[in-house]
């Protein structure tokens, strides 16, 4: 990349933790050395005390005080005209939205006319199951009516894209990514696939979304297996199965690393974008066991490079074929997961070949 740093990125996000914190500390890093780079971020739960550390220490941050997760009319139109004033005294060259209620604020502050709008969903709202029929309606309406701005909608994943093609002929795509060097030094050396007995983790926010409810059926029916949920949340009461483990919210080095002493990473989710822990487990050569939803199952090949199952006795029989399963078979599956991120999911190639591309105003 040539040196652009006359050009101003003003990210703006509101979800700032879990998987949409790590994407964007990923994405940010990545092209700091090369645009002026602003943060204007909401506080939530799951963003870390500490976050500064985990970006280049070129980015500016703004702390949006009105964002809320919650819709809120009030707070909602305070923080609309937060972002407006914002962008004015920013006044970036490029806009990049993360998530629904930063990309739908977001969206109508920033005038597209002016600057080049780029929106990732990271999971379309109206794909969300813990909300009624009537809302996930409403949520879908709203994602349309905010096409109007001529935004470019980002998805992260082909099932993603598929979604945004549908509101926005403006869509792209542009397949999540992890950092590949930043996991090798973490783990220098992985854990080698374990034999029986093998033990299962996931890597969540242990809410709606995840599904932990069906987590803690699957662990209750293999009561030898041993689960554990690295991570914490409002829904932990759900996981009452005595062999799951709640580790609770760790260091990201440190959950990367646990990660790596099982043999299977578990998602039992309703709904995906594209999942960070996933594509670090497959990195990471877990056999990875998934649900099939959008995100999950455009990255998983069922048998090829994981196991995508549509209930709780599907994650459970395949499980136990799993445990018995030649450990040939299982360094073949652990292989072609790791060289799937490696070819498809590296976010330092990702950006320098696309979002650098959009950044820029052209075709990706």
């Amino acid at each position: 990349m040539t040196a652009k740093c006359n050009t101003r990125v003003l990210h703006i996000v509101e979800a700032f933790g879990g998987g949409v914190f790590s994407f964007l500390a990923d994405l940010v890093n990545e092209t700091a050395d090369d645009f002026e780079i602003y943060i204007a971020y909401g506080v939530r739960s799951q963003t870390p005390e500490n976050f500064r550390k985990f970006f280049s220490d070129k980015v500016h941050f703004i702390c949006v005080e009105s964002f809320g997760r919650e819709i809120s009319l009030k707070n909602d139109f305070k923080a609309y005209f937060e972002l407006k004033r914002i962008i004015k005294d920013v006044n970036p060259q490029v806009v990049h939205l993360h998530s629904s209620k930063a990309g739908f604020l977001g969206r109508f502050a920033a005038n597209c006319k002016k600057r080049r709008v780029i929106y990732n969903p990271h999971g379309f709202s109206f794909l969300m199951e813990d909300c009624s029929a009537l809302k996930r309606k409403a949520y879908r309406i709203i994602e349309k009516a905010a096409t109007i701005n001529r935004a470019v909608t980002v998805g992260c994943s082909k099932g993603e894209y598929q979604e945004a093609k549908k509101l926005n002929k403006r869509a792209v795509w542009i397949n999540n990514g992890v950092n590949i060097s930043k996991l090798d030094k973490i783990c220098p050396e992985v854990t080698p696939i374990q034999e029986t007995p093998f033990k299962v983790c996931t890597l969540a926010r242990i809410g709606y979304q995840k599904q932990p409810g069906v987590f803690n059926k699957i662990a209750e029916k293999l009561p030898e297996t041993e689960f554990t949920w690295i991570g914490d949340g409002e829904l932990r009461t759900e996981l009452s199965s005595p062999n799951i483990k709640i580790t609770g919210w760790l260091k990201k080095d440190d959950a990367v690393d646990l990660m790596t002493k099982h043999s299977v990473f578990m998602l039992t989710s309703a709904w995906e974008g594209l999942p960070i822990s996933l594509l670090e487990a497959m990195y990471m050569g877990r056999i990875c066991v998934v649900s099939n939803c959008i995100g999950n199952r455009d990255v998983i090949k069922n048998g090829v490079n994981g196991f995508v199952c549509n209930n709780a006795d599907e994650f459970t029989a395949t499980l136990k074929k799993i445990a018995v399963m030649d450990k040939n078979e299982l360094e073949k599956i652990s292989s072609a997961a790791w060289r799937d991120v490696l070819d498809n999911y590296n976010i330092s190639k990702n950006v320098k070949e696309k979002y650098v591309k959009l950044y820029e105003g052209n075709p990706v």
